[in-house]
């Protein structure tokens, strides 16, 4: 899928390596929360060694050719010590940032109380430009005390205080039913959860347009097949081009892997006009997913948070064990120090 370059590992082997444009990081653990230190470390060096969570083998991803990162986070505030760093060395990132309000309930075990996120979040915002930090509530969990009302009111809460802090919200509602180890470990807790129907999914969509008569935010689903645009809600590309393309027009390279072309304005058409001449769709994703294509960088069972939701973890008891691990030897090639 992307071109193969030679490198040097730290064992002084050489390999061939995939040498991705556009890196995740990552859809399976908080890099810039737990692991800020080692993302820059292995930037230096040039690439990670990352574990096929499906058959157990290893394959190597170089940041030759790397010209975008898309950062996930609960917590960005340890990676924030570094973006002198990722200004000179990466330069075109953002961050998908979810901050959610489950403090009362405690589903989200280990990230911080829910006004020093906020804090951070404007912090970021005001650091790298609000256009390059997505606030994400994410995901929407109904549970018998937690009703669609509820939500709206935790959602507004946060929404009045980040409305100038960021210009895209993002949502979706929990899919519990269709992840086995998500099911079994809310169970596990306790935690009597309510499916989302598609009557409820308006009643909250249209709660939320009705808050966003305030702040005037962009706002989408992220992988949801349920149509919603009557509330003006789109479907979102969490790997987004058209956002790649308006933040980093200036980087031919980039540009031209998007497959974009550029009209320049006339008398006529004062602005210029966009044409993207590839489709560049993640197929490895769900089929409601608008991302497109990218290489993730994380690993399944490391990250440490304690949310009770969690897809990518087993148990969170896996994912301390193996964050502990890492920890001997944070510089390896690999999250989990193999």
């Amino acid at each position: 899928m992307w071109k193969k370059v030679d490198i040097q590992t730290d064992d002084c082997n050489m390999v061939s390596a995939q040498a991705p444009v556009i890196i995740s990081a990552s859809r399976s653990t908080d890099i810039p929360t737990f692991y800020a230190d080692w993302f820059v470390e292995r930037w230096k060096q040039g690439y990670v060694k990352w574990m096929n969570p499906f058959n157990g083998v290893p394959s190597y991803v170089a940041f030759k050719n790397t010209r975008c990162v898309v950062f996930w986070t609960k917590n960005p505030k340890p990676i924030m010590k570094h973006l002198d760093f990722l200004e000179e060395h990466v330069k075109n990132y953002y961050f998908q940032f979810s901050l959610n309000d489950y403090d009362k309930e405690g589903f989200e075990g280990k990230v911080p109380r829910l006004e020093s996120r906020i804090k951070t979040f404007k912090a970021l915002s005001e650091r790298i430009g609000k256009e390059r930090v997505v606030w994400r509530f994410d995901p929407l969990i109904l549970t018998h005390h937690i009703t669609v009302d509820e939500l709206l009111c935790r959602v507004k809460y946060i929404g009045d205080q980040l409305k100038d802090h960021t210009r895209k919200l993002v949502f979706s509602f929990a899919d519990i039913a269709i992840y086995k180890k998500v099911a079994k470990n809310l169970n596990k807790e306790n935690i009597n959860h309510i499916e989302f129907t598609e009557a409820t999914m308006h009643q909250f969509t249209k709660g939320l347009q009705e808050l966003n008569k305030n702040w005037d935010l962009e706002i989408a689903t992220c992988a949801e097949k349920i149509p919603l645009e009557q509330y003006g809600v789109k479907h979102n590309k969490c790997i987004d081009d058209d956002l790649m393309i308006e933040l980093f027009s200036d980087d031919e390279v980039l540009m031209d892997f998007l497959g974009v072309k550029f009209k320049e304005a006339t008398l006529f058409e004062p602005s210029n006009k966009v044409q993207k001449t590839k489709v560049l769709k993640d197929k490895g994703q769900r089929e409601a997913c608008g991302c497109i294509m990218s290489k993730d960088i994380g690993q399944y069972n490391t990250c440490p948070h304690e949310c009770v939701y969690c897809y990518a973890n087993t148990s969170k008891e896996l994912a301390l064990k193996n964050y502990k691990k890492h920890k001997e030897n944070q510089f390896a090639d690999t999250i989990v120090g193999n």
